[in-house]
Order: C-alpha cells, then structure tokens, then sequence
C-alpha cells in the first residue's frame, strides 16, 4: 500500500522540521519527507492542507480496563479512543484483574492488541506479585513477553527492603522500575490537602505523601543504580526535589498528567466527581511550578492518565466515588492548550507527546525505538494528522472511549478545546478519519 500525503504543514520535533511538504509512504514505512519523487505512483492520495502532520502520539499512561474491567472500558474501544486521539503508541499499567505478572497474561493481551491493527501496545509488567508489594515476579521472563518495564500502578511496596531488592535487580539487568511517589500512609485521602479539602470536609493529601516518596526513592536509586521513571507528579516541592536528583546525574525521569496540568483544587467545585483524580488536584502554586518543569524540561512527558470509569462508579458522593477520567482524546488539545498558554513553539509543545516519551521509553523500544515518536525516512509510518484551528467540547456524545467522564467536559469546566485529530495512520494504514464526507 502506497499512500502520498500532499500539503501538509509537517512538523517533527526530534528533527526540529516544521514546513510545508508532502509524504510518501510504502510498506508501513515513510520513503520521503519533503519532496517527493515523481515516479512515486500512490494508491491513495491525502490532501492535508490546512492540516499539521506529526509524529504519531505517545501516551505513557492509559488503562485500557482489559482484563478484568470491561465494564469500564473494552480494549476495542479504548484503541479506537487512541486513533481518535492520534495515540500511536501508548503503555498500560498492569493494574488489570488479574494483575500484569504472568508471562501468559501479558503475551494475551498484546496478541489481542496487535490483532486490532491500531495503537501499538506496550505493556508494564507487575513489579510484584499481585501487586502486592512482597515476592518480585519473574522480570526476566515478563521483559520476554513484551514488557518494557516494572510498575506497582497505585499500590505501594510497602516494605522498604523488598523495593531495595527490586531496584536491585533491575539495575543489575538493565530493567527500568516505573513508580508512583506516594507515601502509603500520608496518601491515603481523596483530594489535595489545604483549606479547600478542610472546608469541604475531604480528607487531605498533604504534598510531604510525594516529597517523602521521592527522597526514599532517590535514595535507593543511589545506592542501586537503577533506572527509575516517576509517575505524575503534582507537586511543586517534588518538581524541585527532581530537579536537583537530575542536576546530581540519577538516572531518572517522569511525568505529568493532563489533568494536574491544567486543573485546581477549587475545580471540584460543588463535590463534581469527575474531579475525583488520583494524584489529586493541587493548588495553583503547584500547577505552575508543573507547568514550568514541563516546559524546561524537569518533567520528560505529559501522559493523558486515561483511567475510564463507568456511570455507577461516578454517580457516588465526591469521596466514595471511584478516581479516574478519560483522557486519550483529549491528549492533543490539552497539549496544544498548554503550549499556547506557555508561549512555546508547536513543535516544542508536541516533542512533550513524541519524542520526550519514547525518550523515557528508551532500548525496551527494540528496533522501532529510531523512528517511534519521529518522522524520518525509513522509519515506521505512524503519523497523527491535525487540524489546530478546529474547536470542540469534550462532551460524552463527542468521545469514542467507553468512558465518558472527564474533568475537561464543557458543562463542568465551560472549556472549549482548540485543535483536533482528522487522521491517524498507523504502519501506513489509515486507522481513524473523522474529515467530512
């Protein structure tokens, strides 16, 4: 299959290219960027005029709910959700009923994705087994399956020697340890500790959870030197506490979500639900100094932490109701929000969904780590084109996920979004168009 993208403003962060120009493609893989040659006869032609054509996304953070959950969220629709989003490549925590920590498990569940032919799937195995923070798994044998790398999701190892042990052995293999900073005992609550969680009678999460966490973290990390990524982060101290760990030279990175990005705790307003996100939303102080990391480079990606939570688990009082939210389809916009309200470039707002995340991804990426997250000749053909100049509302009837809550609805927030998905091509083949008919 041939297919020539005529037009297009192309914009690939890794090489710094941003202008006007076609795209040849053949076999999955892109032949020329630019100028294209004139014998190339395509079998389908794409006028994207009016169009950006980038890399396709990277998400480094969303719950496809399979297995175990599909009342929330099937993995078909969650896919279809990514190629709404111009989600190519996206990695799963493995919080799925049962847990990521057998080799047959994690071997099922790419099998069933690769068989969509859609986003390409990257799963994080069980740092223990049954997440429960005592007997390590077989991480040699979970990395021959397909993982590429070691996560607890949100449960906590408890016991400070059995994480010791597990840094350990993933230093001594090579193996990249995926973390959410929270301590187990202050991070209990529902939302954000301050006057905001005290007078509406929440209980708080005080910032020290993830301070503690981080200075534990990193201390373990210089006695083993292993690899670690953090997980949405959401503090100010802790972009600091980062920041220094990487002026040291750890070997760490980490992320941010959509939703501490953009969102405050006076957001959740009248006990709203959809609010309810884990880590919780913080004061304003710590949304810049987030804001700010991602922009200098502190904070390495911004993931959309797609959690889908189903209709009964919402429709509960703001502390019992279950955290999460939809994200996948609203990666691009919240980006390009972002990058708007920071004054930057749009290639340096897009190398934060592209080239930063396969950065973090590293070698566990195999021979597709040259060209995910790019655009280069030879390289994989996994391409998200976007109008920017389009506005939208995320509402229910407008997302393709299962799950229909999200924080940036517009009858919650009064938020228009500004920049939306028309194509996503994955190995060459058009997986998503949404242009007029």
């Amino acid at each position: 299959m041939k297919v020539l993208i005529k037009n297009g403003r192309v914009v690939d962060p890794a090489s710094g290219r941003d202008e006007r120009g076609d795209i040849a493609i053949a076999a999955g893989r892109i032949v020329a960027i630019g100028r294209v040659a004139a014998d190339f006869t395509p079998n389908r032609s794409i006028d994207a005029s009016g169009l950006v054509v980038a890399p396709g996304l990277v998400d480094l953070a969303a719950r496809l709910r399979e297995p175990g959950h599909e009342h929330e969220g099937m993995l078909e629709s969650e896919m279809a959700a990514a190629m709404a989003g111009g989600v190519t490549s996206l990695v799963c925590p493995p919080d799925t009923d049962p847990p990521l920590d057998e080799p047959g498990l994690v071997e099922m569940l790419k099998f069933r994705a690769r068989n969509l032919n859609q986003a390409r799937l990257y799963p994080l195995g069980a740092l223990t087994r049954e997440l429960k923070g005592e007997a390590l798994t077989e991480m040699a044998e979970l990395t021959e399956a397909g993982c590429v790398g070691f996560s607890q999701a949100e449960a906590a190892v408890r016991d400070t020697l059995v994480l010791q042990r597990a840094l350990a052995y993933a230093s001594t293999f090579g193996y990249a340890v995926w973390l959410r900073p929270n301590d187990p005992w202050l991070g209990n609550g529902v939302a954000a500790k301050g006057p905001l969680a005290t007078r509406m009678g929440l209980a708080g999460v005080p910032a020290i959870a993830e301070t503690i966490a981080l200075a534990t973290l990193f201390e373990l990390v210089r006695d083993t030197r292993a690899r670690v990524h953090l997980c949405r982060l959401s503090s100010a101290a802790g972009v600091a506490l980062v920041r220094a760990a990487k002026a040291e030279g750890l070997p760490v990175s980490c992320d941010v979500s959509v939703n501490n990005l953009h969102l405050i705790d006076v957001d959740i307003g009248y006990f709203n639900a959809a609010m309810r996100v884990t880590p919780p939303l913080r004061q304003q102080r710590d949304r810049d100094a987030l804001r700010a990391g991602l922009a200098d480079g502190t904070i390495d990606a911004l993931v959309s932490d797609h959690t889908p939570v189903d209709e009964d688990a919402k429709n509960l009082p703001f502390a019992e109701a279950e955290p999460g939210a939809t994200g996948l389809e609203l990666l691009l916009s919240l980006a390009l929000k972002w990058g708007a309200d920071s004054g930057l470039s749009l290639a340096q707002t897009l190398a934060t969904v592209t080239q930063r995340p396969v950065a973090v991804l590293g070698e566990s990426l195999g021979s597709l780590g040259s060209s995910t997250g790019r655009l280069v000749e030879g390289g994989v053909a996994d391409l998200c084109l976007f109008d920017p100049s389009i506005e939208w509302r995320a509402d229910p009837d407008t997302l393709v996920s299962q799950g229909k809550h999200t924080p940036f609805a517009y009858a919650s927030t009064g938020m228009a979004l500004v920049g939306r998905v028309q194509l996503t091509l994955v190995a060459g083949s058009v997986a998503h168009d949404s242009r007029p008919r």
